[in-house]
């Protein structure tokens, strides 16, 4: 498959949890990684950490939701290692702390919101970058999703109906790539993963002495399970359930 190839990998959505878990994976595969993220303060911090691992990595920052910036940042990525052999789409939520709208109570404005942010960026990333994989006859993009794609999760209100279209698209976009060498794959995500964002929050909620309680996920397994998805091309998905 595509990432046993040279190339450089493009993690968007970049943070302490997955995020960096991913850009690690990828990394000590071989592969020079590109970190996107809104927060540019915490850009050093991650190269840092993955130089000490004698990673090559570098850091752009950008707004997924601003196709301009995103493809400025993938210019960049380009120009600096080389063409991206493997982009993995996980952002992370604007805020950590937001609880959404139950699924009955939530409003077609809702959706066009969760759409916007969550989905509608994931296209445009597959714009800017798959033409140039299937001009070279491979490559890889892998997109999280939720759970509640695949189980339903009321609570989740909107972001389980953007969950459910992106791992659609992504299951679909697959379907489709057959046969050119570009594989596409959903990770399906139902739980906190460990030193994420949301993990933290949620561990500072509950207290330490309940944290062990919360249905959380390891990482590093999920990287894991994402190179796989990568190297070996075979399933188009994973999933991850915490939940039950």
């Amino acid at each position: 498959m595509s990432t046993t190839k040279p190339g450089s990998a493009l993690v968007v959505g970049v943070g302490p949890g997955l995020g960096l878990a991913i850009a690690r994976r990828f990394g000590r595969a071989g592969h020079p990684v590109a970190l996107l993220s809104r927060n540019a303060q915490r850009h050093e911090g991650y190269l840092a950490a993955l130089r000490e691992e004698g990673i090559t990595a570098i850091a752009i920052a950008a707004d997924v939701t601003r196709p301009d910036q995103v493809r400025a940042a993938v210019d960049s990525a380009t120009r600096r290692l080389g063409p991206i052999s493997a982009a993995y789409y996980g952002p992370g939520a604007a805020d950590p702390t937001a609880r959404p709208k139950d699924v009955l109570d939530a409003e077609a404005s809702d959706v066009t919101e969760a759409m916007r942010t969550f989905v509608h960026p994931a296209l445009d990333l597959t714009g800017m970058l798959l033409p140039g994989m299937v001009e070279r006859g491979g490559g890889t993009l892998l997109f999280v999703t939720g759970l509640g794609a695949v189980v339903p999760l009321p609570g989740l209100g909107a972001l389980a109906l953007a969950s459910a279209a992106l791992r659609t698209y992504a299951l679909t976009v697959n379907a489709a790539l057959a046969g050119t060498g570009v594989f596409a794959g959903a990770l399906v995500i139902g739980g906190l993963v460990e030193h994420g964002d949301i993990h933290r929050h949620a561990v500072a909620a509950v207290g330490p002495a309940a944290a062990s309680e919360l249905p959380t996920l390891d990482p590093a397994e999920i990287a894991d399970a994402a190179w796989d998805l990568a190297a070996k091309g075979e399933a188009p998905e994973v999933i991850f359930n915490a939940l039950n």
